[in-house]
């Protein structure tokens, strides 16, 4: 379709150029070819006359004034397609074949979908996920319209988008059972003398919530090991003197599957928060809305045990 001289479908290339800055990754993400991603860009630069993006070392580009101008404006017009398309008058998960993009920790997705998919197949069979481990910023995919929903503590969302509290889970020590300096209970001295396997998100190693909180406190663990995810944790346990600190739900999994035990914390630490947040362009969407529901019986259907 065109308007005013304009192909409407170049602003989607557009928005993926200015979201990769790289014609090959650009082409990847909507799946053109090479030649055809170049063409694309040749004819936006044209009708915009400008550059708009500017080949730089190592095949970066950076996007023109004129370019940096038209990024917010140009995905907010295909958030509102998008939602146009997205809102029905009312949302029938029988015959819904929605793709939901949800990024969370592997510590949400370990404890949570495996309730979740079996309950959506059920009712809505069409419906496919992707789910996305956490990213560095994730309210910029948010904001870009890569991901439907995030899940994550409410540090990481954004005060620009809705949001409501999804579930709470304390933190508890998690020991190798046959740990040789650890009995029943952690004392606070030990706490702080044994080594501490701990785990950081993100290419910049993003702490968790509970180093956030030890720091802000004060205190400084003896960091032995460190893992970019949730699932290695026991396993880096067994056979050490190590201890971690960890989401309760998390361990008690952890526990029916690999000889580790939970322990209380020497010390109080503020329940683990989890957050579910949403564009604000979606606040509408009526299949979000019955997904968002659904978490929310889940959680609370099954609040003894999850």
């Amino acid at each position: 379709m065109h308007y005013k001289g304009l192909d409407l479908n170049l602003l989607v290339v557009l928005d993926a150029l200015f979201a990769e800055r790289n014609i090959t990754w650009t082409g990847e993400r909507i799946h053109l070819s090479q030649s055809a991603t170049s063409g694309a860009l040749a004819r936006l630069r044209g009708f915009f006359n400008d550059e708009l993006l500017v080949q730089v070392a190592n095949k970066k580009m950076v996007l023109t004034p004129l370019a940096e101008d038209l990024a917010q404006p140009v995905r907010d017009i295909l958030l509102q397609i998008e939602r146009l398309i997205n809102q029905l008058p009312h949302f029938n998960p029988t015959a819904s074949t929605r793709n939901l993009r949800l990024m969370m920790s592997d510590y949400v997705a370990s404890v949570l979908m495996p309730r979740v998919l079996p309950r959506v197949q059920n009712l809505a069979p069409g419906i496919t996920f992707e789910l996305l481990s956490n990213a560095e910023h994730p309210v910029e995919f948010l904001e870009r319209g890569e991901v439907d929903l995030l899940i994550m503590p409410p540090d990481y969302i954004s005060k620009l988008h809705p949001a409501e509290d999804l579930f709470q889970d304390r933190y508890v020590c998690l020991v190798w059972t046959d740990n040789p300096k650890v009995s029943d209970q952690i004392t606070l001295e030990q706490y702080w003398d044994l080594g501490h396997v701990g785990v950081r998100l993100g290419n910049r190693q993003i702490h968790v919530f509970d180093e956030w909180f030890l720091e802000r406190m004060g205190f400084e663990r003896r960091i032995e090991v460190v893992s970019m995810t949730f699932d290695l944790l026991p396993r880096l346990l067994i056979g050490t003197t190590r201890i971690a600190t960890v989401p309760e739900r998390l361990a008690r999994s952890f526990a029916g599957f690999y000889p580790v035990k939970l322990l209380p914390t020497p010390m109080e630490i503020p329940p683990l928060r989890e957050v579910a947040q949403w564009h604000k362009s979606r606040d509408t969407d009526a299949m979000l809305i019955w997904f968002r529901n659904l978490l929310l019986s889940i959680v609370v259907e099954d609040d003894g045990a999850f």
